[in-house]
């Protein structure tokens, strides 16, 4: 498991995505355990896409839970390191309201 460095700012914005093989019953229990722990640490924008306003000891602690829960034969995980400038790195269309990933979550 490789951990991204954090440079500069305390926070960053990190886009989480995963993919979980749900075929049986229990890729269906991961699948719902890696979205659980992603809720305690962001904001679910799509099905299996979170933003997550996070430090380096946060992102190094969500990505431990992240790894032990998944199969890596099966399941993957992707995270994308959008940095602490993230506001002019997002646009959004459509439907669902926006938010701004400072805001407080209400877990």
């Amino acid at each position: 498991m490789d951990i991204h460095p954090f440079y500069g700012s305390e926070f960053m914005l990190v886009l989480i995505t995963y993919d979980v093989n749900t075929e049986d019953a229990a890729g269906r229990k991961r699948l719902r355990q890696i979205a659980r722990q992603c809720v305690n640490y962001g904001q679910r924008v799509q099905c299996s896409v979170f933003e997550c306003l996070l430090d380096a000891a946060q992102c190094r602690t969500l990505q431990a839970k992240l790894y032990s829960i998944m199969d890596s034969e099966k399941d993957s995980l992707r995270f994308y390191y959008l940095g602490n400038r993230y506001s002019n790195k997002i646009e959004h269309f459509g439907a669902k309201p926006t938010y701004s990933p400072d805001d407080t979550l209400i877990i």
